[in-house]
């Protein structure tokens, strides 16, 4: 790597995004205990987001509010408002946007910046995130973590290192110092399981990662092990895109916590029906059809499965997804049992004239026709709101108004 000009890459947090929206409506909520929740139901709602306060007590993103409120029984909850979420995050990368068009949003309140070329204007990459972190402090009255470092791995592990409201720089001179002591699991992508593999083989840190060869990780892990090496080793080259550019998804999906337990099987094809229509409608706004239909499920008690299913030919037709869903449940989930939370996704995505050139099924003007139909009924949607067409399942009263699979 002699020689080489680095580029400088920062990857900015908004810390506690959710619970520090909510505060700036509700100052009074910065001083206690505060969860943010899905459900005004203590027994069934799940932990969407926490404050600095409610972490002492050992409160975790994605556990029930049950087991929230036993570590802290006077923990303050609040519903989610999720127009409020969007906007701050458009502020924020409103806000990033001033200093370079490399903004990459990895999520609503994560983005990826490259500001490699803005340095002669604006100084030096820790420079750039200590005044990104007293605007954002300033403007908008939130608090950002920022990591700054040569590749996109290092920057988002620099925003994790310390937090809230911080800088870390993870050089070539200094990352080994700093990450190489901290848990393999410290890792992206390195999850109980991987860590659990991974210790079996006597890898604990993330220096023992890199103390062995590339080899030794891929026979653990896999493919991944691979690319968790490569990072490791502060390999990875992947760029920060612009703001706008566009990359065709991999994968489609949306999911649903549901403010009561769901069970039956018609409530169950109900909320399958409502989240494969979801997906299904951005499945076309893309362009694009599916060739692989997956449903998570998770129970009361946290437990998820996973089942997909090939499709015998791709389609963004909703009620082909559908019944692909729907036969799937049927197979696989005994339909009184309770469910916590479903998901839909859609995989194996591809153009449809490409999908259709490599098909030797025989409906192809038939699928086509059908694709066509949905095509119509998402401009109709466009043009007069979202509830203007629907299927007829969706039309049942076995969820109030208020609920979010309607």
């Amino acid at each position: 790597m002699a020689g080489q000009t680095d580029r400088v890459i920062l990857h900015c947090d908004a810390n506690n995004f959710f619970a520090s929206v909510e505060s700036l409506a509700q100052p009074e909520l910065k001083t206690v205990p505060m969860a943010v929740s899905n459900s005004d139901d203590r027994r069934h709602g799940v932990i969407l987001a926490k404050n600095d306060l409610a972490k002492p007590f050992g409160v975790k993103t994605g556990e029930s509010v049950l087991e929230a409120l036993k570590k802290c029984p006077d923990l303050t909850l609040v519903k989610p408002h999720r127009a409020q979420y969007g906007e701050y995050s458009r502020r924020l990368n409103a806000l990033y946007q001033r200093y370079t068009d490399r903004v990459e949003a990895a999520s609503i309140d994560e983005s990826y910046l490259d500001v490699t070329d803005c340095r002669a204007l604006f100084g030096s990459g820790e420079e750039i995130a200590n005044a990104l972190r007293k605007s954002a402090r300033e403007e908008l009255g939130l608090t950002i973590s920022v990591g700054v470092s040569f590749n996109k791995t290092f920057a988002k592990l620099g925003s994790d290192y310390k937090k809230p409201d911080a800088t870390t720089v993870l050089s070539r001179e200094n990352f080994r110092q700093i990450l190489y002591p901290l848990p393999a699991g410290t890792m992206l992508g390195v999850g109980g399981s991987a860590e659990a593999a991974l210790k079996r083989i006597g890898i604990h840190t993330m220096g023992d990662i890199a103390a062995v060869p590339r080899e030794t990780l891929v026979n653990c892990l896999g493919k991944f092990g691979g690319a968790v090496w490569d990072g490791v080793m502060g390999l990875d080259r992947e760029r920060v895109k612009c703001v706008g550019e566009y990359e065709p998804p991999k994968s489609i999906g949306n999911g649903e916590t549901f403010p009561r337990d769901i069970r039956g099987r018609e409530e169950i094809e109900v909320a399958l029906m409502a989240l494969t229509d979801s997906v299904a409608q951005r499945l076309r706004a893309h362009g694009m059809v599916a060739r692989t239909v997956t449903v998570q499920i998770k129970n009361p008690s946290l437990k998820v499965i996973s089942r997909q299913a090939a499709l015998a030919h791709p389609t963004s037709a909703t009620l082909a997804l559908y019944r692909a869903a729907r036969d799937l449940m049927r197979k696989t989930w005994n339909a009184a049992a309770p469910i916590r939370m479903l998901t839909v996704t859609l995989s194996g995505l591809s153009d449809p004239e490409d999908a259709r050139q490599l098909s030797l099924f025989d409906d192809a003007d038939g699928e086509a026709r059908d694709e066509r139909l949905y095509h119509a009924v998402d401009a109709i949607r466009q043009r007069y709101g979202a509830n203007a067409l629907k299927p007829a399942i969706l039309l049942t009263q076995l969820f109030s108004e208020d609920d979010p699979i309607r």
